[in-house]
């Protein structure tokens, strides 16, 4: 019986739902794991964010300048 297929970090890829392999975890397989990189890179995943806030003029806030 292999004691790491029950444990409950095993999860399957989130690429194609294979079991994960310890060398590329989460993924099975290095191209998996490009596959999900080249996600990010491309755009198609994305972490929400709020807009930045206003100054009262409806400027962007400004950036410390370096000095």
């Amino acid at each position: 019986m292999n004691a790491h297929a029950n444990s409950p970090a095993a999860k399957p890829c989130p690429i194609c739902g294979k079991a994960a392999e310890p060398a590329f975890r989460p993924f099975c397989s290095k191209r998996c794991a490009d596959v999900d990189l080249h996600r990010w890179f491309s755009g198609t995943y994305a972490i929400p964010a709020a807009p930045d806030e206003e100054d009262e003029d409806g400027a962007p806030p400004r950036t410390p300048e370096a000095g």
